[in-house]
């Protein structure tokens, strides 16, 4: 096989490749020589529970008990199945799995702000420019994983990503939620609602005539665009994922949470997040191969982790139900056996400041902070990186968002270093960190 020194390694580009002189038929002979050396996917899907507003290290994975109380907090450690590992006393489920988690203490970047920190959580790299609130024009920003992953993987079913149960706003929608320069057609499917809610049904899939009728106006449509040379475009591939949907009845009925019982539901916790997370197990098991679940809404109230005052009531709110649908996801994924082919990761943006501010809160701190991962061939019970004595800084082995976002394709079998390519023809590798294997078997 051909070998071209500086290539394959990484240390050129394949933009110096092509300024340099090279030709198309070389920069597609790179993408197809990462594709063959593309691994049989260890996973067939990703669950991503983004925290947003950014929950505190300190309470809940990385408990500093013997530091002045002004940095402790209030909350107490408490013991899990893991010789040695505390965690936070608001984490009880938790505690009882942890040998089936991995918890990544020493997570870093320098984006202070909610949007431009969602935005690399959600696509695994930084904006071109930090912005307190970056606009609402989308077509230019980097698609989020689950975009990409669709985009790379087209043809497989008729939903591959999923975002639920409601749009993370700050102002105006968070970026990082869609496809970007990928086009609409690559977006994750959005489902709005409280699936908590006895009425709650999933407005998109809701059809006022029978389903021989929307298949004639498909064949219709078709028939017509054939005849008139119509090009396929976002609003095609709109209607036939649509159709597509509506005929699919293990898709469709993932979303009725009425065919679960009630031991189940009850297990998941009766909130808005717990039942999110429970439509997120329905929605793997039935093919769909990565989905978003956003934290953040409690009870219709705009409550998020966003603690700058009055931090421990809040996140004495909201940690019984993330650790309740958490944990229950987790058991739930194992006794069905899709434990090791999906991957589970809950994450806020950034974290909290070491000290509590005078308003007994914790500022924004995206230098240090933890994530948590399961599943998708974890080891249970890792530890990867350590903070300093405050939860200020990594003292070992820091990972960025980037370094996330490569290990999310890289579990997929995809080389972070395949490329895709904007409408303007710029080639971007699809992460620019270094996958975390060292919590992999």
């Amino acid at each position: 096989m051909l070998e071209i020194p500086g290539i394959l390694d990484g240390t050129v580009s394949r933009r110096r490749l092509l300024q340099g002189g090279g030709c198309a038929a070389l920069a597609s002979w790179l993408n197809q020589s990462l594709r063959a050396r593309e691994e049989t996917s260890p996973i067939r899907s990703c669950i991503l529970l983004m925290l947003y507003g950014g929950p505190s290290q300190l309470e809940t994975w990385d408990m500093k008990p013997d530091a002045p109380r002004e940095i402790r907090g209030e909350y107490l450690p408490i013991r899990t199945n893991t010789p040695g590992r505390r965690v936070s006393e608001h984490l009880p489920h938790c505690a009882k799995i942890l040998d089936r988690l991995a918890v990544v203490r020493s997570m870093t970047h320098t984006i202070n702000n909610h949007s431009s920190a969602m935005y690399q959580a959600m696509v695994g790299r930084a904006p071109v420019k930090d912005m307190p609130v970056i606009g609402i024009d989308r077509t230019q920003d980097f698609p989020n994983y689950a975009s990409t992953l669709t985009y790379l993987s087209a043809g497989r079913g008729p939903l591959p990503a999923v975002a639920l149960p409601h749009v993370m706003k700050n102002v105006v929608d968070l970026p990082g939620q869609n496809a970007g320069f990928l086009g609409g057609a690559y977006d994750p499917m959005q489902i709005v609602g409280n699936p908590n809610q006895p009425n709650f049904r999933v407005r998109n899939l809701q059809t006022a005539i029978g389903k021989a009728r929307v298949n004639e106006r498909m064949n219709l449509r078709n028939s017509l665009a054939s005849d008139t040379g119509i090009r396929a475009n976002d609003v095609d591939q709109y209607q036939q994922r649509a159709h597509e949907l509506l005929n699919s009845q293990s898709v469709s009925g993932a979303f009725d949470l009425k065919r679960e019982s009630s031991k189940s539901r009850e297990r998941y916790g009766r909130s808005k997040l717990g039942q999110s997370l429970l439509m997120a197990r329905r929605l793997v098991e039935s093919g769909v191969r990565f989905v978003n679940v956003h934290d953040g809404i409690t009870n219709g109230n705009a409550t998020n982790w966003d603690s700058h005052n009055r931090l421990f009531p809040r996140h004495r709110e909201l940690l019984p139900p993330f650790d309740q649908g958490f944990s229950a996801l987790i058991e739930d994924l194992e006794v069905r056996g899709l434990l090791d082919s999906t991957l589970v990761i809950a994450m806020g943006e950034f974290g909290r400041t070491p000290r509590i501010n005078r308003n007994a809160g914790r500022d924004h701190w995206p230098n240090c902070y933890s994530l948590v991962m399961a599943g998708g061939g974890v080891v249970g019970g890792a530890v990867h990186g350590e903070s300093d004595k405050f939860a200020a800084l990594p003292e070992s082995d820091p990972v960025s968002p980037g370094d996330i976002a490569a290990t999310v394709f890289w579990r997929f079998g995809l080389d972070p270093r395949r490329e895709i390519v904007d409408p303007l023809g710029r080639p971007f590798p699809i992460a620019t960190g270094q996958p975390v294997k060292a919590i992999f078997s």
